[in-house]
């Protein structure tokens, strides 16, 4: 779903890494086979045909997780697996499943810990991988999860307090089971109304998460880690894609190259710049 959210936003897909653990879209009980919906009136389809699935099933492990954050990938790994992140980049974390006091469940065979995640944060701080970032969790006791968080520029928020449990909000009948999570679902209803040039704040998001809607009580970081005031923070800050574009009015020439005699590293040079040029930075 948040996938969704950030491709709409015109985030493209060489900048989400997507982890799916489960494969509901062929899940035998799924009545409309290759697709989901975040709804039970099915009107968004969040599971299109190009999604692009970067780890799945098996490969959804704490290990992965952690390797792709910190990029403590095995060499060879390709671009698309990968979080091509420097000190510039503001990042979104988001995770969803079941939970309890200090752990998120990977696969029903294994647990992540909160104090092993924030440890992580650290080291993406530490090797300069973010300028900011936005971690949020939708999982019973989430708060457990983000109050260890200690490192700079980093904003938590969890859909529940310590000692409470976060509730779905629809079923589907006719799958029979609910679809979506109350804390997503107006996480969602928010963010479908943001547009490109939006000038919302994310504390008007946060203000979304009323105790009365989503039946628990969101918590937050420490405040003090953030560097610039919540009412500051577009939302588009961390939902959105501007692409930066820089006019020359002037040819601009080749990278410098020795050229063989044949003109062969010419014309490799000439290729590379032109495979750059596509790339989405």
């Amino acid at each position: 779903k948040q996938w969704y959210q950030r491709r709409v936003r015109g985030i493209p897909d060489s900048h989400i890494i997507l982890m799916l653990s489960d494969d509901m879209a062929c899940n035998p009980r799924n009545p409309t086979s290759a697709q989901i919906f975040n709804n039970r009136d099915r009107h968004v389809q969040i599971y299109p045909d190009d999604v692009e699935v970067d780890y799945r099933d098996s490969e959804v492990t704490v290990e992965n997780f952690f390797r792709v954050l910190t990029d403590r990938l095995p060499e060879g790994t390709p671009r698309s697996k990968r979080l091509m992140s420097d000190e510039n980049s503001n990042i979104v974390v988001y995770l969803t499943g079941h939970g309890g006091d200090g752990f998120l469940k990977f696969q029903d065979t294994e647990e992540m810990n909160a104090m092993e995640l924030s440890d992580v944060f650290q080291q993406m701080h530490e090797k300069k991988r973010y300028n900011e970032l936005l971690f949020m969790i939708d999982t019973c006791q989430a708060g457990s999860m983000v109050l260890p968080i200690y490192s700079p520029n980093i904003i938590g928020v969890g859909s529940s307090s310590v000692g409470q449990d976060s509730l779905s909000h629809h079923g589907d009948h006719e799958i029979g089971v609910y679809v979506i999570d109350r804390w997503t679902y107006f996480t969602l209803d928010f963010l479908e109304k943001v547009q490109p040039n939006s000038r919302s704040k994310l504390s008007q998001l946060f203000n979304v998460f009323s105790t009365a809607d989503i039946r628990s009580t969101p918590q937050y970081s420490n405040p003090k880690l953030f560097k610039r005031p919540i009412n500051d923070v577009l939302i588009t800050d961390f939902f959105g894609s501007v692409r930066q574009t820089i006019l020359f009015d002037q040819k601009v020439a080749p990278l410098n190259a020795t050229t063989a005699d044949d003109g062969k590293t010419s014309q490799i040079v000439e290729a590379v710049l032109e495979a750059v040029s596509q790339l989405p930075f």
